[in-house]
Order: C-alpha cells, then structure tokens, then sequence
C-alpha cells in the first residue's frame, strides 16, 4: 500500500491555486461544498514517487486570524486534519502582501513548500526573488510556477515528496524580545500548543503590559509584529528593476473601473455572457432532449418488448428512467457553457473588478459587487445562476443570493407568460408580462430584506478586496474547472432531479392503463383544490398540472392541455421505429445544432428565449374555456413567486443544505399564494 501523504493548499484570493492544482490533477479534479457550509472544496488524488498525494484546495484567505467563515475553514482544517505539508502558493508580483499569510502558516509549525506563482508575470515587472536565500531564511523548498501553463508543478510534487521524506519542519518566525518573551511563559502552561495557538490565546486573554509598552491593542500589535517580519523577510530576498512602460493592468483598469464607462462594459460583458452561454447551449439542450426521447426512449422500448416484458414495465422504463435521465442531461450544455464563461472571466481577473465597480450599489440592499452577475444570470436559468453564486465569498451573501434567484423569470416562465398572456391580454401583454418581472425583481428584494436580517443578525460582511492583474487563462485549466462542475452537478443535482422525475411519473400513471384523471397526481390536484380555490384556481385539473411543472415550468401548458382533455384513456397509434432511420436523423440533427449554435453567435438578440406560441395553439381554446383574466393573472403570480423548477431546487439543496432548501421551498409557496391571494381579491374589488 502506498503512503499517502495529506497536502493542504494554502493562499490569498487570485494567487492562482486552482491553476497550479488542475495541472497537478487533471481530470481528477473534485469539486465541491465544504460539510455543512456553502463554501466550495476542490480536491484531488494524484500518485507520484511511490506516493499518493491528497491535495486539498483551502479557500483563499488573507489572514487565519479567524474570523471569517472561510479563514474557520482554514484553521480547522490545518488544527484538526493534521495536513503532512502546507503548500502555499504565493503571487509574487505581490510578494510582500502574500507573506502576511505565509508567516501565519510558518507559526503551524508544519511542513511548508513555498509556489512562487505568476513568475512570468514577476520577471516582466522587473520581479526578482533570491530562492536561496528564502529557502535558507525559512528553512522550506521554494518553486517558481506559473499556474496558466503549468510550469513548475512537476517540481512542486518533487519538493512535497523530499519535504515530507526528509521530514523537513520550517523555521518559526521570530518576533519582538517582550513578545517572544509572553509566548515562552504561554508555551510552559500548554507545551503542545502552535505558535499560532498561543497568539490566538494571547489575543483573546489580553495583555495590559504588553500593551502598554507598544501603546496599541495586543491584536494590533501581534498584526504588526508579523508584518515585520514579513517586510524583513522581503528586504533580504525581493528586488524590483525599474520599468519604463506603464503595467497594462492599470491601463484596462482606467477603463473597466470607472464610474461611468466601466457600468457600459459591465452591461456589455453581462450581456454577451448571457447571450454566448444560452444560444450556444439551447440547440445542444434541444439536440439532448430529442435525442433521449425520439431515439434511446423508443430504442429501449423495442429491445425490451423482444424481452416480452409487461406493457407497464416497458412504459416505466422508456418513459420515467430514460426519460429521466434525458431531462437530467438536458441541464448539462447550459451549465458548462455557463461556467466556462464564468470560470473565465474570474481567473482572467475580471470578477473581483465587477464586485468593486457594484459594491457601493449592491452595499444598499446589504450585499457586495460580486452578486450582481449570478442574479443577473438567473433571468436565463436559475440553476447555474445558482451554481455561479459559489464565487460569493461569504456564507451570509451566498445564501442570500441564491434565495433571491428564484425570483428572477427565467424563459421557461416567459413560456406561461406569453401563452396567458396571449388568451386574456392580448392588448396588454408586453404591459403585463413586464410588470410580471418587475414584480419578480421586488419579491426578490424583498427576500434579501428578510433573510438579512435573519443571517448573522443582518451584518454585512467585509472583506479586503485585492485586484489581481489580467491575465488569459489557459484553456486547459478552465476546461477542467467545467468539467469538474458538470461532474459535480450530474453526480449531486442530477441524481435528485432523476429521482424526483420518476416519482413525478409514477404520480401521473398510477394505477396503470388508467386515465390521468383517476391517477395518484389527480387525486393530489383534487386534494389541493381547497388550498387554490381563494386564490382563483378552483379546477383540480389546473393544480394537477402544477405537479409536473415542478419539473420545469413550460410543461405546465402542455399537462393542462393533457389532463383537460383526458376524459378516458386512449391509445395512440405510433410508427413503426426504425433504429438506423432514427439514428441517422440524430446525427443530423447534431449537425444542425452545431451550425444553430454558430449562427446565434453573429446575431445580436438573445435567440434562445423566443417564444414560438403556435407550439400551443391547440391548447388554448381549452384553457381559455376554464380561467378568467383574474384567474390567469394570479396562476401566473404563483409560477412567478414559486420556486421556479426541481433543477433549481436541487442545486439549492446542494449549495446550502436540505434543511434550508425545503424550508426555502415552503417560503416561496406562501410567498407565492399569499401575493396571488391578494392580486386576485383586490383585483375582484377593482373589476
């Protein structure tokens, strides 16, 4: 058995970390939640020198003093796992700032290698560090990486496997005489405590006489102690040559920050982001859904009947697990198009830029910069909006953004928008389908009122904001990410989404060969109908259709149209499959969304979210016999406000837990009926 050795994978925000473990990695990569928090886990296994190597990717933090979630992260993760080796990964273009953390991590006492990342960007400022020297200073391996091309990993895995052979243990900082002098008497009452331990202590018991001789705080005046150390430290091994050209960063920066131009270039980007991830992802999306349905659906159904297998076997297995697991694969373009371009953005430094443009703004409904784009990507699909929202670095801002997505009307809900509209406001349809998303956008306001107030008693988090310089990812490395959140999101999200899609099926079908409307779902539907009736919707066939749209929220025009007209059960007459006929339409039909998704690219609307209302021509004579226009418009305020599909409940299971998912399910419910409630019986008054 090979021995393994545990690598914890320390450093700032921005310093490349995630680089440097996805050259190390590769498709090993696994991305995650830290237990019982939001915060995101990348991790890996790699084997080398007769070894095997667990990495795991810490949050990237300024500081271990701890306060923030993620600095507790941190420390309980280097007190309590007893990581073999600290790999800390440091930008030296901002050496001096990145050694604040470094000295905190030498105080651990564990073994250390220093990744001094961004070294081609150093050597183009001028930036030169002494390895030697620093190795010699802190006794620790030193390796100069470059995380965009991989240069220097193999180097790094080298230096753990010697550091954790040679059993190499750094060289703790040293601080002032009086403070030395405290940390000795602390160390005799608690001989196995860190360094760190007995300053965390030192700190929160307090010390009158140390802080009386440095006239300050004993926390700022341990602060202080290790910034000089650091700053020693970077005298004896940092120089800088002078560059005449002004860095380009600053150059963009003039641009991408100011007030005025820099909120066009942020409407910009949003939009090309919105508009790339959906048109490239929805002929994808479509291909996937027909593919599924028109082929591996009615190919499986032929084998199995050669097995002479019951009828209602051959329909479960077709319909509820093919099919299933169709509507799970369906979500898989969009989200990868959705991180590839979020993931991109981040490490070529532009996100931190986005959450210092918007902070000021966003700091009035109590939140930071960073929020604006995930919200902004749930007007075209909650679920990697949802996912988007990872990149918020507190658990308070994470929770509330993702409660307030939902809200956001995605284009499955432009579907029921339009096709009501288009029966009972005709006239006023932009009108009312425009008041609808405003109506959204409040609700959503609303929430992040509310939850606020209840999350870490209503206090918005600080945190130091550091601009990284610009840089272009590698495609590898983002590729990766992606792929490792796909990975994620069919192995957590997926299962649910399929497991619920087979109850959902079995709801609607059982008992078997029998009419929809003597099914499970219906017997359902007719029990909620005393739940419905105060707001407008007093059919048990309408709320029957509500348990399928919980899958997505277009399907709710097609299940009313089925379960009206469902009197008695008929069977239609299919043709006659032809597996190679099939499979070849398939293959053109790929062909087809390939040249589809090209073509979007040159277009400037956003083609993905057209409506085509002739889809449902048929059904609207039948839905326009059983609601009134106040009828309609509260059933449209309820898909509104209730949260919007099982995709998005999965992953907000996934990202804050399963308590708060439900919980946050009944909260839009009452939400939902309680706006409806009031829309349609102050609109009886009005009309």
């Amino acid at each position: 058995m090979k021995k393994v050795i545990k690598v914890a994978i320390a450093g700032n925000p921005n310093v490349g970390k995630t680089s440097i473990l996805n050259y190390i990695a590769g498709t090993r990569l696994k991305v995650g939640n830290w237990p019982g928090v939001t915060v995101e886990k990348k991790e890996a296994i790699v084997e080398f020198g007769g070894y095997e190597l667990h990495f795991v990717d810490l949050p990237g933090i300024y500081t271990l003093e701890p306060i923030s979630e993620d600095e507790k992260i941190a420390v309980e993760f280097l007190t309590r796992e007893q990581p073999d080796v600290v790999l800390n990964v440091v930008d030296t273009t901002n050496f001096e700032r990145n050694l604040l953390l470094t000295v905190e991590l030498l105080e651990f006492g564990i073994p250390l290698v220093m990744a001094l990342n961004m070294s081609d960007e150093a050597e183009r400022l001028g930036i030169r560090i002494d390895k030697r020297r620093l190795k010699e200073l802190l006794d620790v391996e030193v390796v100069e990486t470059v995380g965009r091309t991989g240069r220097g990993t193999k180097e790094l895995l080298k230096a753990i496997v010697e550091t954790v052979d040679q059993s190499k243990v750094p060289r703790e900082p040293t601080y002032s005489d009086d403070l030395e002098e405290i940390l000795r008497k602390l160390k005799g009452e608690a001989k196995n405590a860190t360094k760190h331990e007995l300053l965390l202590e030192l700190v929160m018991r307090g010390d009158k006489s140390l802080e009386g001789r440095k006239g300050k705080s004993i926390l700022q005046a341990v602060k202080d102690e290790r910034y000089a150390f650091a700053h020693g430290l970077t005298k004896e091994v940092y120089k800088r040559e002078a560059i005449a050209d002004r860095d380009l960063t600053d150059k963009i920066d003039k641009v991408v920050l100011h007030p005025f131009v820099g909120l066009l270039v942020l409407v910009g980007i949003i939009y090309l982001v919105f508009k790339l991830s959906f048109d490239l992802s929805s002929p994808f999306m479509d291909w996937v859904d027909g593919f599924i349905n028109d082929f591996l659906a009615p190919l499986s159904l032929e084998v199995l009947t050669a097995l002479s297998l019951p009828d209602w076997f051959l329909r479960f297995f077709s319909e509820a697990i093919v099919g299933g697991v169709g509507f799970v694969l369906t979500f898989v373009p969009l989200i990868a198009a959705i991180y590839f371009f979020i993931t991109f953005l981040e490490m070529s430094g532009y996100i931190p830029r986005v959450a210092f443009l918007m902070d000021n703004f966003m700091h009035k409904i109590g939140l930071h910069g960073k929020s604006v784009i995930p919200l902004v990507m749930g007007f075209g699909c909650n679920v990697p909006a949802i996912i988007a929202a990872r990149t918020m670095e507190s658990r308070r801002d994470k929770f509330i953004v993702i409660a307030m997505i939902p809200f956001m009307s995605c284009p499955a809900r432009l579907v029921v928008f339009a096709f009501f509209t288009s029966i009972f406001f005709r006239e006023h349809s932009a009108l009312v389908i425009t008041s609808l998303y405003i109506v959204g956008i409040l609700i959503a306001l609303l929430t992040a009122f509310i939850f606020k107030k209840i999350e870490l008693g209503g206090k918005l988090s600080h945190f130091v904001m550091e601009l990284p310089p610009y840089r272009l990812p590698s495609l590898k490395s983002v590729m990766l990410i992606v792929w490792a959140h796909v990975r994620e999101f069919l192995y957590r999200a997926g299962t649910l989404i399929f497991a619920a899609s087979v109850i959902i099926w079995l709801l609607l079908n059982v008992p078997m060969n029998k009419p929809t409307s003597e099914s499970v779902a219906a017997g359902i539907g007719k029990a909620l109908v005393p739940v419905f009736e105060p707001i407008g919707i007093d059919d048990w066939r309408a709320t029957t259709s509500l348990i399928p749209a919980f899958l997505a929220r277009e399907i709710v025009i097609s299940s009313m149209g089925t379960i009206y007209s469902a009197t008695e059960l008929t069977e239609e007459k299919e043709e006659d499959f032809q597996p190679l006929e099939v499979a070849w339409e398939q293959l053109r039909s790929l062909g087809e969304a390939v040249l589809t998704s090209l073509k979007s690219v040159l277009s400037f609307k956003v083609l993905s979210l057209s409506v085509d209302e002739s889809e449902y021509e048929g059904v609207k004579q039948v839905i326009g016999e059983h609601f009134t226009p106040l009828s309609a418009l509260s059933f449209m305020i309820f898909i509104l406000i209730y949260t919007s599909c099982l995709g998005t409940f999965a992953v907000m299971v996934q990202e804050v837990g399963k308590l708060r998912g439900v919980l946050f399910l009944v909260y839009s419910f009452v939400l939902a009926w309680l706006v409806a409630f009031a829309v349609y019986n102050l609109g009886g008054f009005i009309v």
